[in-house]
């Protein structure tokens, strides 16, 4: 091979030439792995916070809801006093009175409260699996953003390199002018091609940037090198490699539909609980009192002895209270309409989201097997870029070929190593996504993934396959 168009070479030239660039961050930070960021999230990420809290606020409406079928005992006390004016100021009495009450109530029949109590254990469920099925995010989360950051250095790699080798073709093309071998077209040319070269490199350059300030956005952290993912992952089919069991599992357990499906089931409860707004309740009472007579009323002294005001009193009393709704203003009948319309809300959502688990589970699932053979023939397309470089710089040689033939070349060549990891990145988040449409993506998927991690990865180095 010409060692002017080998690769490797001109890889070793842009590691040296860019060593304080976007590959080696000049700032005090930590190194990252994939685990390491997927931890600093799952403590920092203020969303799965916030719904940590959501869920624990929701876990308390089964407890008030369930109070409502309990005793409910009360007491209290009275103080007061009384005066009796007249005409005849000598006849004008006062009088003073406390009294302490006790009172129980326990629902015997409120079927009402039986639905509320069911609509708010069906919200917990829907609530628990919501916080499940964010915790599962954030395991996808976490490896697009530590992805999305080696995809840009990886880039940006590509792009030194690519830079490099088109400043290496215009000095050629230079020094053939010189010679008299070339014209000014070449030059210019060569020239063209090698300041775009070095706009796409800054450009790149600051997506690394902006691709590390999104794992500091998740994690908190601020990382100046990063483990990279080595070319020794398999590629493997899906197992099973059948779309329609995939499908049938997300289904059963994807998390944000299973969730759903406990929010239809709390609507339902919840128009129970209205309709039964029209069905009476049945209270068991009880109350206790104690005062001075007068507080209770009575004034004729002969009915409590001598002592006539002042005496002490008790009442107690038990029974059963029985309560028919009649009307009120027409709000059961419109909070019936309102419950059912929730439903149907409920329902309208839940059939959304199962038709977006099912198009992101086939997604998914298209999206591995073509990302199998994206790999194989992107990879086969750098070996024959590099030869058609060779070739083409040969022909320069010769006089067959022009320094533009060799130029686009060059850039076919470097797509495709820019296309060979974009497939590589693309696979394995094809396959995180599609482990989570079928509800069964967790950290032990990041734990696999990271055996095959270099902690020395060197873009400029190990961007493209060994032997390349």
């Amino acid at each position: 091979m010409n060692p002017y168009f080998s690769l490797g070479l001109v890889i070793l030239c842009c590691a040296s030439a860019y060593s304080g660039s976007a590959l080696s961050r000049d700032l005090p930070g930590q190194h990252a792995d994939l685990l390491g960021v997927y931890q600093s999230a799952a403590l920092n990420d203020a969303q799965l916070s916030a719904a940590r809290h959501a869920y624990q606020a929701q876990r308390e409406a089964v407890p008030q809801a369930r109070a409502g079928l309990l005793p409910n005992l009360t007491a209290g006390a009275t103080s007061e006093v009384t005066r009796l004016e007249r005409d005849e100021p000598a006849l004008s009495r006062e009088r003073s009175g406390t009294t302490f009450r006790a009172n129980l109530n326990q629902p015997l029949f409120r079927i009402d409260r039986w639905f509320q109590l069911k609509a708010a254990q069906s919200s917990v469920s829907q609530a628990e699996l919501e916080l499940s099925a964010r915790e599962q995010t954030l395991v996808l989360t976490a490896a697009q953003a530590y992805f999305e950051t080696l995809r840009q250095l990886d880039g940006f790699a590509a792009a030194q390199a690519e830079e490099t080798a088109l400043l290496r073709q215009r000095d050629q093309a230079q020094g053939r002018l010189e010679d008299g071998a070339s014209s000014i077209t070449d030059v210019y040319d060569a020239q063209a091609a090698y300041d775009n070269a070095r706009a796409n490199r800054q450009q790149v350059q600051r997506r690394v940037d902006d691709a590390y300030e999104a794992l500091e956005r998740l994690t908190k952290h601020t990382y100046t090198s990063i483990a990279g993912m080595g070319h020794q992952l398999p590629v493997e089919a899906p197992v099973p490699n059948d779309a329609r069991a995939w499908v049938d599992t997300a289904v059963r357990q994807n998390l944000e539909l299973q969730a759903s499906e406990h929010a239809v089931s709390a609507a339902e409860q919840t128009l129970n609980q209205r309709k039964a707004g029209h069905a009476p309740t049945i209270d068991a009472v009880a109350s206790y009192r104690k005062g001075d007579n007068d507080s209770f009323g009575y004034s004729n002294p002969t009915d409590f002895g001598s002592n006539g005001y002042r005496e002490k009193v008790a009442q107690s009393s038990i029974g059963i209270e029985l309560s028919i709704p009649l009307y009120s203003g027409g709000m059961t009948n419109s909070q019936i309409k309102e419950s059912t319309e929730r439903l149907y809300q409920s329902q309208d959502e839940q059939e959304d989201r199962r038709r977006e688990v099912v198009l992101n589970t086939r997604n998914a699932f298209r999206g591995i097997n073509a990302g199998i053979e994206q790999i194989t023939a992107r990879r086969q397309s750098i070996v024959s870029g590099q030869k058609s470089v060779e070739a083409n710089q040969v022909g320069v040689d010769v006089g067959s070929r022009n320094i533009a033939d060799v130029l686009n070349a060059q850039r076919q060549l470097y797509a495709a190593v820019r296309d060979y990891n974009d497939a590589r990145y693309d696979y394995i988040l094809d396959n995180l996504r599609l482990k989570q449409a079928a509800g069964t993506l967790g950290p032990d998927d990041l734990k696999a993934l990271a055996l095959y991690l270099k902690q020395d990865y060197d873009p400029a180095r190990d961007f493209l396959p060994p032997g390349l």
